[in-house]
């Protein structure tokens, strides 16, 4: 230290207890309201400078997060799911490939693609390999080392597209397709530093056969299906035929009583005069009238036996089983309608079927066809026409049948359902009131993060302000729910039911 440094030390020394007894003295002149001013305005910067950490540090987990979306991404892209109940909530519909006639040329033509491969493996076109390959200075040697490789390859190939194939469904077609691809990729990797890789065209074949396999499935259902609407059809021909029959004998038979019955009372009439004459008069005017009605009865049947398009186009509904607004419009021949219907209400639905309109025509095939083109987008079941019902209201089929229908129709309202309302007063008397069906919420809705941060703002604000919790669902977690293929169903609280009894009267007084 030189000497010069010594008068600056205690010049320092000096300036220091100037500054410090001014800096007391001013503090002794401040008021109690501004030391609280300035000892705020301390804290202010304290939170500024702690809120700017804090979006420091925010910053940073957005940017993990959005590495980690990346990364979960990728790993998405690669990961194929199999599992049957993820796949069933979504899935894409299959758009047919081929379209061919009928079962027997899907056959055909997996067969061409089968021989197809055999071909490309039988002339080593079904991978690209090297042929001046060398093994321990060989080219014999490495010649054979390429070629087991060459056939493992293969085989591992066919084996995973041979177990996945069969496996192929409506829901896991994509799924399927992106595990033959991923083999043929990963199968290619392994054996990249042999250059041995699966060739392009034996994979599209490979493809091409599972797309013929499933579409021949389909073909498959679709021929079964037709197949039992043909059965069906030849059945209700042959109960036909038989209520024909039986109604043609039937028929005749009363005929020839009342036919008889009229020989005799005519007989009868030549012997008698008189009132007695008028009462058998009368008598005689009842049977022709019952013979006239029984050769009408006569003719329909004999028309229903030539006219094979003639019969009944039903509307019924079973809002017990299927709820409201849900109506089956289908057809009959039979002579009584009422059979079919009583037959769609067996053990299989726990209803009967309440009709709402019962139409002959005499062409009932179109007119049932137009009722089903009409409300073709309003299909309960959207894949198989079989199955007739549709999601529409009781007006909207009257107003279609006013329009294909020149006759007067009358239609029923409101369905009797006598066995679904007494079932719904016997639970109501056991202290289980009525199923009040709900429809469930069942998309979360998240709050979307940002992914940049907002400026920062010298205004303080409070993290309550922020949601980012999801919406609840509509079903209260406090309660009940009774979960079904038809929805989900609120269950109440029971109830009890207090009766009375009046006064016990003996029999013996009575």
């Amino acid at each position: 230290m030189g000497f010069t440094d010594v008068f600056k030390t205690k010049q320092f020394k000096s300036d220091i207890d100037r500054l410090t007894a001014e800096n007391e003295y001013l503090n002794s002149l401040l008021t109690p309201e501004m030391r609280t001013a300035v000892s705020i305005n301390q804290e202010v910067q304290r939170l500024n400078q702690e809120k700017e950490n804090i979006y420091l540090e925010i910053q940073k987990m957005y940017d993990e997060k959005n590495k980690l979306n990346q990364q979960l991404d990728h790993i998405k892209k690669q990961l194929i799911i199999l599992d049957d109940e993820m796949l069933y909530q979504d899935f894409a519909l299959y758009t047919p490939v081929y379209n061919l006639m009928n079962s027997e040329a899907y056959k055909d033509r997996i067969a061409i693609v089968r021989q197809k491969q055999k071909t490309m493996i039988k002339n080593n076109s079904a991978a690209f390999f090297p042929t001046n390959f060398t093994y321990n200075n060989s080219l014999a040697q490495g010649k054979k080392l390429v070629a087991d490789n060459v056939k493992q390859i293969l085989r591992a190939f066919n084996n995973e597209c041979e177990a996945v194939i069969d496996k192929v469904k409506y829901n896991n077609v994509e799924s399927i397709r992106k595990r033959i691809i991923k083999s043929c990729e990963d199968l290619n990797k392994l054996n990249a530093k042999m250059q041995i890789s699966i060739a392009p065209s034996y994979l599209d074949l490979k493809l091409q056969e599972m797309n013929l396999c499933y579409e021949y499935s389909m073909k498959k259902q679709e021929e079964k299906e037709e197949q039992k609407r043909i059965r069906e059809e030849q059945r209700e021909a042959q109960k036909l035929q038989r209520e024909i029959e039986e109604a043609r004998k039937s028929s005749i038979k009363e005929q020839t009583h009342y036919k008889n019955a009229l020989h005799r009372l005519e007989i009868q009439m030549q012997s008698v005069s008189g009132t007695e004459y008028t009462i058998l008069e009368e008598r005689r005017s009842e049977i022709q009238s019952q013979l006239a009605n029984i050769e009408e009865e006569l003719k329909q049947i004999d028309y229903r036996e030539a006219n094979q398009r003639a019969g009944y186009v039903y509307v019924i509904s079973n809002i017990g089983s299927f709820g409201e607004n849900i109506y089956k419009i289908g057809m009959t021949r039979r002579l009584d309608p009422m059979e079919r219907v009583d037959e769609l209400g067996d053990a299989s639905v726990p209803f009967k079927f309440d009709v709402h309109a019962m139409i002959f025509s005499d062409d009932a095939p179109a007119l049932e066809a137009a009722l089903h083109r009409a409300f073709d987008d309003r299909k309960v079941n959207m894949v198989n026409t079989r199955r007739e019902f549709f999601h529409v209201t009781l007006e909207e089929i009257e107003e279609v049948v006013r329009k294909n229908y020149d006759k007067t129709v009358e239609f029923t309202k409101l369905p009797n359902a006598e066995q679904y309302r007494e079932s719904q007063m016997i639970r109501k008397g056991l202290g289980q009131a009525t199923l009040s069906k709900t429809e469930p919420t069942t998309d979360f809705i998240h709050m979307e993060q940002p992914t940049e941060i907002p400026p920062i703002k010298n205004t303080r604000t409070h993290a309550s302000s922020i949601d980012t919790k999801p919406r609840t669902l509509s079903l209260d977690p406090n309660k009940e729910y009774l979960h079904t293929k038809w929805g989900v169903y609120e269950m109440p609280e029971h109830y009890t039911v207090k009766m009375s009894y009046g006064k016990r009267t003996d029999l013996k007084e009575l």
